[in-house]
């Protein structure tokens, strides 16, 4: 008994002619053409959309630089206050004018605050032995002066 192969291979390569390839080009094209008949309208939507987005996004852009700026601002504000609020303190604690503190912490106000203090001691004069009195004022005019002195030194 024959063996009967139930499954052929069969290998052949087709050929198309020129005008086959052309027609299966067309068809491909028209279909494709069919898919995308409104491609131009679609792209001047798309542009339409990109110009828009591109607007939004600008005055996004501004209204978040104006938020940020007066963020800044605020803050910059707060902290003046503060500062001020310390200044006041440690100068009615300190018994100073405030405007003489210009330091931005309590430690370095308190520290500031006693410098100015111990620059603005009075100054202690020494003791004088006589006491400080003037002695042995000359008496008359500039004249008669010059003449006792005259006499004292034998001229």
């Amino acid at each position: 008994m024959e063996t009967v192969n139930q499954e052929k291979t069969v290998n052949e390569d087709k050929t198309f002619t020129q005008e086959e390839v052309n027609q299966m080009i067309g068809e491909r094209l028209a279909r494709e053409r069919a898919k995308f008949s409104n491609y131009e309208e679609l792209e001047a939507k798309a542009h339409k959309f990109d110009e828009i987005e591109e607007k939004s996004k600008t005055e996004l852009q501004k209204a978040t630089e104006k938020a940020n700026a007066l963020q800044a601002e605020l803050d910059g504000l707060k902290k003046a206050n503060s500062v001020r609020e310390l200044r006041e303190k440690v100068a009615k604690e300190k018994q100073i004018p405030a405007h003489l503190l210009t330091a931005d912490t309590e430690d370095e106000l308190n520290a500031q605050a006693d410098a100015i203090l111990s620059f603005a001691k009075p100054n202690a004069y020494p003791a004088v032995k006589d006491g400080g009195e003037v002695k042995g004022q000359a008496k008359g005019s500039t004249r008669e002066q010059f003449a006792e002195w005259m006499k004292q030194i034998g001229g």
